[in-house]
């Protein structure tokens, strides 16, 4: 399908798995949160991996497949990061950041697999 080297979606995703993987340790060294924290980095890792799997599919409909199980694992990674503040584990200002970020990967990443499907 699409060159991951040129695919803006993998960059942003790749990124954002970065960050949650130093997000993870920082979790796992100061607070001692091992539950939630790897749950976080189960569902914000995959996003990225999905979507890599994704440009390498074999299909249109191959395609759109990886980017939508991308897309929920992005509202699945939004979901815990959300607990994470409201259980007090994390604040609001450690995390505004990736909040942010994950919305806009969840925009683009609808964005792209509506348009896809308009054009099977």
């Amino acid at each position: 399908m699409a060159d991951k080297n040129n695919s803006i979606i993998y960059k942003k995703s790749f990124d954002f798995a970065v960050a949650i993987v130093e997000l993870y340790q920082y979790m796992c060294k100061t607070k001692h949160e091992y539950v939630l924290s790897k749950q976080l980095l189960r569902s914000g890792t995959s996003i990225a991996a999905n979507i890599r799997e994704g440009l390498e599919g074999q299909s249109k409909k191959d395609f759109i497949a990886k980017l939508s199980i991308s897309l929920k694992e992005a509202a699945e990674t939004e979901y815990w990061l959300e607990l994470l503040i409201a259980t007090n584990i994390l604040t609001k200002n450690q995390v505004n950041d990736m909040l942010k970020e994950i919305n806009e990967i969840i925009k683009i990443l609808t964005k792209i697999i509506n348009t896809s499907r308009k054009n099977i």
